[in-house]
């Protein structure tokens, strides 16, 4: 089984997921429910990393995996699943992939 890895750009989507959750629901534990429906989907990726869709009209070996209102964006490397971004369902995925957390 192949190692997770989240990428920098990953980490903050899941920073900015969780403070937009808490500002529109006034709840933390609500933020942190979410936050953890999508993480406790990272080890079916280094289970069956075939288990997305690929999308490699975003990027080349790119795959998406809906979680809720999200979709968790990861790829294969030889010895890991790196997730690259987690994005809101209802956003231009191909811009928004693009586009770097600053």
């Amino acid at each position: 089984m192949k190692r997770i890895r989240v990428s920098h750009p990953a980490e903050r989507d899941l920073d900015d997921i969780w403070y937009y959750i808490v500002r529109e629901s006034g709840s933390i534990e609500i933020a942190d429910r979410l936050i953890e429906s999508i993480a406790e989907m990272f080890p079916l990726f280094a289970q069956a990393p075939e288990a997305g869709t690929r999308r490699d009209e975003i990027a080349p070996g790119l795959r998406g995996f809906p979680v809720r209102n999200y979709i968790i964006y990861y790829a294969e490397t030889a010895q890991h699943v790196v997730i690259s971004r987690i994005l809101h369902g209802m956003r231009d995925q191909k811009s928004a992939y693009r586009k770097k957390a600053e």
